[in-house]
């Protein structure tokens, strides 16, 4: 029997949903949605989970990547995820691997599983609802609550209440997480650090690095690149650019050449010659760039240029890169708190710092997460 305040919030997700079928169905036609779409919002081959188990719930690549150890150490487990990128990664962990359905779909969908593990954010209302109804644990892991995002979450204090009593027990990153989320109406809460770092990075294929200096461009986003090549000289040394998100390979294939072309220097694609022949190289290859951090002197971090919130500088940290970043990291908060060496700037202050680069000492890590107090809850459950 649905509350009151469940039944008003399903028929707002009701709402939304329909409004939103329209544009859903347009962008289908979008080769990357081709299937998370209509997994997500029409149930296409896209049915529950088979068995009763351990059940995580992440959201993209980053946080597939960062449950493989617990995953590891468990039987059997269940995973659903948001991204595409999610789902290919999530498949390398387990062969029960589902896109998460849009919430009204949620109460039918989900069945009993033994404990439900939820990682970071992903504070959906009927998720934490419906599996607790049948049966399963539920945890809220990795758990932080960024600046940025804090008061948003105040605002709506009275809906996150609502979540917050259908978790049992939240494993934060920080205290100061830790003191939030108590406010926010969290019951039992854990600070166990971040539990990206309970796994480093690895190289899975050794380049040669090249007898120059070797910057490399790592996640960049929209602008970023243009911005990159505004404050680049030759002199610095060889630049690689890998761009975040695979559909953007080609529009910045044709700007590097462009600007290879009209500079007098050499330009490739890594798709066709893994090496650091070029002046310039643009990696238009998935899987890449911690064997390409291992091998970079310079590492200037994408994601925090543009407002995106910033990406993980663990990985350049742990291969000693000097680690420069723009000041939108936000989302990243946490992880740099992790990071030892490392320099903040303005968008126009890249060119001077690359010229004073011998100012910037190199990157390591300061401390790192603790999976036993997670697996310890895990393996109790039966």
């Amino acid at each position: 029997m649905l509350s009151l305040f469940s039944f008003f919030y399903y028929l707002l997700t009701l709402f939304i949903y329909i409004l939103a079928i329209p544009y859903l169905l347009y962008k289908t036609r979008n080769k990357k949605y081709k299937e998370a779409i209509p997994a997500k919002f029409f149930l296409k081959n896209n049915n529950s989970f088979e068995k009763s188990s351990i059940w995580f719930h992440v959201c993209s690549m980053g946080e597939a990547k960062a449950i493989k150890p617990l995953v590891e150490s468990l039987d059997e487990t269940n995973i659903s995820v948001i991204t595409n990128t999610g789902f290919e990664e999530a498949k390398s962990l387990s062969t029960n691997v589902r896109y998460l359905p849009f919430e009204i779909f949620l109460p039918l969908w989900i069945n009993r599983q033994k404990a439900l593990v939820v990682m970071e954010a992903e504070l959906w209302y009927f998720l934490f609802l419906f599996a607790k109804k049948r049966g399963a644990k539920t945890y809220l892991i990795n758990a932080r609550i960024s600046d940025k995002s804090y008061n948003s979450y105040k605002r709506f204090s009275f809906f996150y209440k609502k979540v917050f009593a259908n978790i049992d027990k939240i494993f934060a990153q920080t205290q100061e997480d830790k003191e939030r989320l108590l406010e926010l109406g969290a019951k039992e809460v854990e600070v166990i650090g971040n539990i990206k770092l309970a796994q480093l990075p690895k190289v899975t294929k050794e380049f040669t690095k090249p007898d120059e200096t070797l910057i490399t461009a790592g996640s960049t986003h929209e602008k970023e690149e243009e911005l990159i090549l505004n404050a680049y000289k030759r002199e610095f040394g060889k630049l690689v650019i890998v761009p975040r998100h695979p559909e953007r390979f080609e529009k910045v294939a044709k700007l590097l050449a462009d600007y290879a072309k009209k500079n007098s220097l050499s330009f490739h694609r890594f798709s066709k010659q893994e090496d650091f022949s070029s002046d310039i190289i643009l990696v238009d290859k998935l899987g890449e760039l911690n064997n390409i951090y291992a091998v970079s002197d310079i590492v200037i971090l994408g994601g925090a240029f543009a407002n995106v919130g910033g990406h993980n500088p663990v990985e350049p940290a742990y291969f000693g890169c000097k680690l420069i970043s723009g000041k939108r990291i936000f989302n990243q908060k946490s992880l740099f708190e992790c990071v030892k060496n490392y320099k903040i700037i303005e968008d126009d202050e890249l060119k001077l710092t690359l010229e004073n680069i011998k100012n910037i000492e190199k990157s390591s890590l300061v401390q790192k997460g603790d999976i036993k107090p997670i697996l310890k809850e895990l393996n109790g459950i039966r």
